[in-house]
């Protein structure tokens, strides 16, 4: 996988923010916190945040079930351990193209185009349950009372969230219900705002609507929802033992809080494993509940380090164990490439 513009930018960016992570930090208080923290409470830490792979691996095959009914757990596990080691230590998260790769080549049943538009039902789902559990911490009751953002109450901000989540999951209905339509209107408001990128959203929103079959039926929609929600929650819950064995002593709530603020900094291009995005935001959000961004940093420098290295082993061992070439993914994903092209090429 080449570096690219993007991936060196994501290189700048990251260490960039790392800088500003550990700027007037003394490393020293840093390290000393560490040694004196409490290591059961790692070792929960540790394990709650890897339990989030195996819920993410069965999420994805409710939402493959239309496609390639009742798959079995192992390949699913493994593509998902692979790829997310892949993000860990490639560039621009070819880690998901990684995954989308290693379950084809395991199971010939599923469809790569399938996969690959499973993957952005899978995100989808993922944002929407961090922006709810996010709008559920700035509305709890120990949500700081002081803290506005520009001068507005945090709560009217959530409340405009939560407006934006429920659209959007009706968005997600309209557009498994009537996928033709809403691709269509997408296309066409594109092209009038802006046509320079009206083939890449009609695109888009096409592999979407594919990946969207799950919505179609209620019960598997509302099961996709649960298992990413149990997902986010685990990792919650990863955060705040994590915040306990430093000494952070805070509600369930601000772990929500501060996941919610991390999801959406990594968002941002960064290198490998999200360095210094990861640390910068937690130094940014912990502070609202009254954290010393000493200890801030020493949660996040802890947790990432303990959260990367397990999944990132786990992985590496598969990766290698299955035989998997970086040249293959590639190769697979021209091949697709020009067969969708030729499809489309073929339609009069």
């Amino acid at each position: 996988m080449k570096l690219g513009v993007r991936g060196a930018l994501g290189i700048a960016v990251s260490a960039l923010l790392l800088w500003y992570a550990l700027k007037g930090i003394d490393f020293a208080q840093v390290l000393a916190a560490l040694r004196g923290s409490d290591l059961t409470l790692w070792a929960l830490c540790t394990v709650a945040s890897q339990l989030i792979f195996p819920l993410r691996a069965r999420r994805w095959r409710t939402i493959l079930d239309p496609v390639a009914p009742r798959l079995p757990f192992g390949p699913l596990w493994r593509a998902t351990a692979i790829g997310m080691m892949a993000n860990n230590v490639l560039p621009m998260r070819a880690g998901e193209l990684v995954r989308v790769f290693v379950l084809v080549r395991e199971r010939k049943d599923v469809p790569w185009s399938a996969a690959l538009a499973s993957l952005a039902v899978d995100r989808v789902f993922d944002a929407l349950c961090v922006v709810l559990l996010l709008v559920v911490a700035m509305l709890s009751p120990d949500f700081p009372a002081s803290f506005v953002i520009q001068g507005r109450p945090v709560q009217s901000i959530a409340f405009v969230m939560a407006g934006v989540v429920v659209a959007a999951f009706g968005g997600l209905f309209a557009l498994a219900q009537w996928p033709h339509a809403m691709e269509s209107l997408a296309v066409r408001i594109t092209g009038a705002l802006l046509p320079r990128v009206r083939d890449r959203v009609g695109a888009l929103v096409h592999a979407l609507a594919a990946g969207l079959v799950v919505v179609r039926e209620p019960a598997r929609f509302l099961a996709t929802f649960a298992w990413a929600l149990v997902h986010w929650l685990m990792n919650a819950l990863a955060f705040w033992f994590g915040f306990r064995a430093v000494g952070i002593v805070a509600p369930f709530t601000a772990a929500l809080f501060v996941q919610g603020i991390i999801v959406i900094g990594v968002a941002v291009p960064s290198s490998p494993g999200f360095v210094g995005v990861f640390e910068t935001a937690a130094k940014l959000a912990l502070p609202v509940y009254g954290v010393d961004p000493v200890q801030a940093v020493t949660w996040a420098i802890g947790f990432h380090v303990l959260s990367y290295i397990p999944i990132t082993v786990i992985g590496a061992w598969y990766f290698l164990r299955m035989g998997v070439h970086l040249g293959d993914v590639q190769a697979a994903q021209v091949a697709e490439n020009r067969r969708i092209t030729g499809e489309h090429e073929a339609v009069p």
